[in-house]
């Protein structure tokens, strides 16, 4: 037999199957270091806070031996990121034994390389983070997933999974939705506290399981131990394969303890749609607290439960609503019904000081854009994602990728981006997840949601009129693409395609990118971020000339004012109305969205009273909505600030280019998240 060559130490390791006999060689897919020599001291086109998002958000360590690591560069990550999407694409074909053109693989590789890197388009925060590397070859693709959903109609039947899949699901950074379908099916039982000991491993696993013990008690009587904590790493400790710090296991023992304080006093009764929301945020907060990921969680409700539509009001439920409590931190939607009467909603919503979502499943389910005639292929969505633009079944998760209509000159060149962003939301499809139930949903529907960030920029840029069109041809050109590829791959099409996401943090990378459908907050403005007080940016920054002072909010952190300008400028948040902004999600749900749009609508004081018109008008051109109101009062260290062109000159003349090459050797960096808008 031949000799099995190594590849290079730098790279990945091979990959062996055992095949008739016959060891059997699989490598993986590499780009040549022609080319990325000559992307090694090319600029990125970062924006204002690109590079500093990049650096604490992203870049992963690179191991050089000897108890030295250093950070990975830009052009370093999206190498990563292509080789392993390319690498994902290889393996699929040699293990089904499709063919597979490497010559081909190499062209289409670097022009995906080119793009991204000049962030034509990109990968979700969480792509950045994982795809390409070896977490995601041990562990399955469910931290390269940006959302999912759970329902809890089964609950009778299996009371523990749904919580555990929510649980093991945030804690990868994926966002969860969940329903309260569950409410009424079972009665809460009292457990039988016994004296074994059960030690909890120090892994997610063990974190789960801890939980999902606890709450079996209560579903089901069954026993619960004294818990060992003694296993559990110690606060600050490297996570080494996911990344972040360890929190210790405070935060499980305090989750274990919260939700014993929550049943207890219910055992004997049936489940409430209440307790439903509480154990899912109880569980949001303890990965909050965990240090590994903030999450994102959506709580789906019924227009008609008036315990649900009360959870807020602090009048009614001052403990878990105060200081101490968790109700406060959760996104609670409700489960529309077209040509229902939103009036009392809505004057509910004014008592409790917030505004809920609005999901509209039979639309959801009925079509994929609003342009296109039903056809139900979406029968058994159960619900949506934390931001909600992307309709699920339950135990679905789902890749969205963003693109930048307004990076680009012309709609052939948008095209061209199209396609390859595409393809990268299309391969993560064809790794399976540690989840059996997910993935017999996700290898039927392959899921994507190919997203548009900046379309405001581009309506100042292209025209308004220009960009649906852009958006009508796109879409048409992704399912003849979707097409074939499916072919190509041997898998199924995709259900549907195209949504837009609210963005985040992947947004501050480009120039002039405002998140998602929404508008910039001005032409001129202060973009202030957090980071902790340890990080090494907090001197870097100051050093280099911005504004950094401590948090007035949070203790050991410290904010960072970034001055912005935006030329492809077409109106800021307090010069668009209700309207406005909802004609542009009618507009996108109808010539893009497939899948639907995540839009937080910003309304004046004047406006709310049209807030159940504007429900009653287009609930049946919508799959989802949100409300917010506009904030125009001034306070400490807010998230935006208008300036002047005078002030934002004043700032730029004051700064230099940071000094990053401490950070890159001796940094942490901080913790990731790929939204500001749907965590906990």
């Amino acid at each position: 037999m031949e000799a099995i060559q190594a590849v290079p130490s730098a790279q990945k390791i091979e990959t062996f199957f055992k095949q008739e006999g016959q060891l059997q060689r699989f490598i993986p897919f590499y780009l040549s270091e022609d080319f990325i020599s000559g992307y090694s001291r090319k600029k990125p086109p970062w924006g204002p806070i690109g590079e500093f998002t990049f650096l604490r958000t992203y870049s992963r360590w690179i191991e050089l031996g000897g108890g030295r690591r250093r950070k990975e560069k830009w052009f370093e990550t999206i190498r990563r990121v292509i080789e392993g999407c390319f690498t994902v694409q290889k393996k699929h074909c040699y293990v089904h034994k499709v063919p597979w053109n490497n010559n081909k693989a190499q062209n289409s590789a670097k022009i995906m390389y080119e793009l991204m890197f000049n962030m034509m388009f990109l990968p979700p925060g969480r792509g950045l983070w994982m795809m390409g590397s070896e977490y995601v070859e041990k562990r399955g693709a469910a931290c390269l997933n940006n959302c999912a959903f759970i329902s809890t109609k089964n609950i009778a039947n299996d009371p523990v999974t749904p919580f555990k899949f929510l649980m093991d699901m945030s804690m990868l950074g994926v966002g969860v939705g969940f329903d309260t379908k569950g409410a009424g099916t079972l009665i809460i039982k009292k457990p039988e506290y016994v004296k074994d000991i059960a030690k909890i491993p120090d892994t997610r696993e063990g974190w789960v399981e801890a939980m999902a013990i606890t709450l079996n008690g209560f579903f089901t009587g069954s026993q619960i131990p004294i818990f060992d904590d003694s296993e559990i790493r110690s606060e600050g400790s490297p996570i080494r394969g996911f990344g972040g710090e360890a929190s210790g296991s405070g935060p499980l023992n305090e989750l274990i303890q919260s939700l014993k304080d929550l049943l207890t006093p219910r055992i004997g009764r049936p489940i409430r749609s209440t307790d439903i929301v509480d154990i899912c945020t109880m569980e949001g907060r303890c990965v909050v607290s965990g240090n590994v990921r903030r999450s994102a969680l959506l709580a789906l409700g019924f227009g008609n439960d008036t315990y649900f539509l009360d959870m807020k009001n602090f009048d009614k439920h001052p403990y878990e609503n105060g200081d101490d409590g968790w109700r406060w931190a959760s996104n609670n939607s409700i489960s529309a019904i077209v040509g229902q009467d939103y009036t009392d909603i809505t004057k509910r919503s004014v008592m409790n000081g917030e505004m809920p979502g609005y999901v509209w499943m039979e639309n959801a389910k009925a079509y994929g854009r609003m342009v296109d005639p039903p056809n139900n292929a979406d029968y058994k969505a159960e619900g949506c994602n934390p931001c909600g633009e992307q309709t699920l079944e339950s135990y679905e998760l789902c890749c969205l990728v963003e693109t930048f209509p307004s990076r680009h000159e012309s709609y052939e060149d948008y095209q061209l981006t199209l396609k390859y962003a595409y393809l990268y939301a299309k391969t993560v499809t064809l790794i399976p997840t540690h989840w059996e139930q997910t993935n017999a949903v996700m290898l039927r529907n392959r899921r994507i949601g190919t997203s548009q960030s900046g379309i405001t920029n581009a309506f100042a840029k292209h025209g308004r009129s220009n960009m649906l069109k852009w958006c009508d041809n796109g879409y048409k050109y992704l399912r003849r693409l979707d097409g074939i590829y499916s072919d190509w791959l041997c898998i199924p099409r995709s259900i549907k395609i195209t949504s837009v996401k609210p963005s985040g943090t992947i947004s501050l990378l480009p120039p002039e990118i405002a998140p998602g459908i929404h508008y910039d907050h001005s032409k001129w403005h202060i973009r202030r971020v957090r980071v902790a007080s340890v990080s090494p940016l907090v001197k870097i920054m100051r050093d280099a000339g911005y504004n950094v002072e401590k948090d007035v909010k949070k203790n050991g952190a410290h904010i960072i004012d970034f001055p912005v300008k935006i030329d492809n400028f077409i109106k800021g948040k307090a010069e668009v109305t209700m309207w406005e902004q909802i004609q542009n999600a009618v507009d996108y749900q109808r010539w893009w969205c497939d899948n639907q749009l995540s839009i937080t609508v910003s309304f004046k004081e004047e406006e709310i009273r049209d807030v159940p018109n504007v429900l009653s008008i287009y609930d049946s051109a919508l799959k989802s909505l949100s409300f917010t109101p506009l904030d125009c009062s001034q306070y400490p260290q807010m998230v935006y600030e208008e300036i002047t062109e005078k002030e934002y000159n004043k700032m730029v003349s004051k700064l230099s280019k940071p000094d990053y090459s401490t950070f890159l050797e001796d940094a942490m960096g901080e913790k990731y998240c790929d939204t500001e808008h749907c965590e906990v």
